[in-house]
Order: structure tokens, then sequence, then C-alpha cells
């Protein structure tokens, strides 16, 4: 039918003002973000990346060696809030984004 052309629909509220903020403010996906860590626990944070991702062992060492790094992208906000507390009771500083 040729509708296609115009793009996608867009409803008046959602693309103004205090409506377009609230509905960014509902993130549903999340990245883990390892912004720095305590040098002492540094193998406890490895082991614990290997826990939730399927990085090696050189691989997550060298991802946690480059702070600040995302650890790991795409998880919903349970995933990504039970695995922050997990890094930050090891000595992690963490950031959900």
């Amino acid at each position: 039918m040729g509708l296609n052309r115009y793009g996608p629909a867009l409803s008046g509220p959602m693309s103004s003002g205090p409506a377009g903020g609230a509905a960014a403010a509902e993130k549903t996906v999340f990245d883990i973000k390892l912004e720095k860590f305590d040098a002492a626990a540094k193998i406890k944070i490895i082991k614990e990346v290997r826990s939730f991702t399927d990085l090696g062992l050189k691989e997550a060492k060298d991802l946690v060696e480059k702070v600040p790094a995302v650890l790991k992208k795409g998880l919903t906000k349970e995933e990504a809030t039970a695995i922050a507390e997990k890094l930050k009771e090891l000595g992690a500083t963490v950031v959900l984004e």
C-alpha cells in the first residue's frame, strides 16, 4: 500500500516532552559496566566474571584489566542487579547502564 515510505507510525504524546522522558526512564535492557575494583579482589572478580559469561580465563582477565569495561550486555533488571550485587560484595564498583 506504500505506507512504509512515511516511516514508523508515532503517536503525538510519545514523541513529545514529559511522556517521552517517562518512556525512556522505564529501561528494560541493562548493561553491566565495571568501573574499578579492589586490587586484592582481582582474582575473585575474574572468577565471578567467568561464571556469568562464557569467557575463558585469559579473556575474562583481559576484560577485567581494561576497566572501565562493559562486562555483559542485554540483561533484564533482575539479572543485572543480581550480578552487580555479587561483584560489589567482592570489592568492585559496578554501574548498570
